[in-house]
């Protein structure tokens, strides 16, 4: 004889919170809002619980990449108890926005505070002028 297993909003929201969908492994961490004000690209990025030693920033053919690593407490058992499931993350994350080749390492200001990274970078900046170049018609 089958049964049928019934559901109620409870086991639902039960699954919501502790499910496997919620496991992410990072993924969608790092969330940022970004906006323009006087030729300038404010990004306010969420770094929850990551120390600013543990931040990484690099510029790299026109490429500004965040790079965040956190770890926890990952041991079986301790005196608060043997662990039944972990989702805090830990490990590394990042993200990266591409900014354009003329912006250099100078042009980017960044500061951090209560977990989130702000980061201000100017909109458009004029390469010097290079000299004519012509093409070879072949």
């Amino acid at each position: 004889m089958n049964r049928m297993i019934r559901r109620n909003g409870f086991d639902e929201l039960f699954d919501d919170m502790f499910g496997a969908s919620s496991m992410n492994n990072g993924y969608n961490l790092m969330k940022t809002d970004v906006r323009e004000k006087n030729g300038l690209y404010l990004l306010d990025m969420e770094i929850p619980g990551v120390k600013k030693e543990d931040i990484k920033i690099s510029l790299f053919n026109g490429n500004l990449t965040v790079e965040a690593s956190r770890s926890s407490h990952n041991e079986e058992t301790d005196e608060a108890g043997k662990v039944i499931r972990q989702e805090r993350f830990s490990g590394t994350t990042s993200r990266t926005f591409y900014v354009g080749t003329a912006i250099e390492q100078s042009d980017v200001k960044v500061s951090y505070d209560g977990g989130v990274l702000h980061i201000e970078l100017p909109t458009e900046k004029q390469k010097e002028a290079d000299t004519k170049k012509f093409i070879e018609i072949l």
